[in-house]
């Protein structure tokens, strides 16, 4: 019974080291014991060093340390600065229901181009919900207006 039990482990620790390198992620651990992960001890080993050094957040938002940096977080930084680059025009545009800046908003919310006239219209119709008050902040916009349009 103990042979069956050590060689259903043994087994269980082979197949798991296939993807040793999927269950730790990346970080600094992974590129240290990159090639190495081929047992329970050198996944431990990555997963130890990348929680020790706590580098996984900053490799994800890098993209370093054998990390990618998600679509959606380059999209969200990029929604971000031409929001607070452009708010006072945006408000323009949107206030009149087309401009090239709500062309260039719709465009970084992967609006598709087939319903951005509809999306135009949501926004003008609910201008005051969108832009709150005078001293609303581009985060406020960016939330009111997928409140909005959803």
């Amino acid at each position: 019974m103990k042979k069956v039990l050590l060689t259903a482990a043994l087994t269980l620790i082979c197949a798991s080291a296939a993807y040793a390198d999927h269950n730790t992620g990346c970080g600094l651990g992974s590129l240290l014991w990159a090639g190495k992960a081929d047992s329970t001890v050198s996944q431990s080993l990555q997963a130890t060093t990348n929680g020790t050094f706590g580098n996984q957040t900053f490799g994800i938002t890098t993209g370093t340390l054998g990390c990618n940096t998600p679509a959606k977080f380059v999209k969200s930084e990029e929604l971000n600065r031409f929001v607070k680059s452009n708010i006072d025009n945006l408000a323009t545009d949107i206030a009149r229901g087309h401009g090239e800046n709500l062309d260039a908003f719709a465009e970084l919310l992967q609006v598709p181009v087939e319903k951005r006239t509809e999306f135009a219209a949501k926004l003008q119709g609910n201008f005051a919900k969108v832009f709150t008050s005078d001293q609303v902040v581009l985060a406020e916009v960016i939330d009111n207006t997928i409140t909005v349009t959803n």
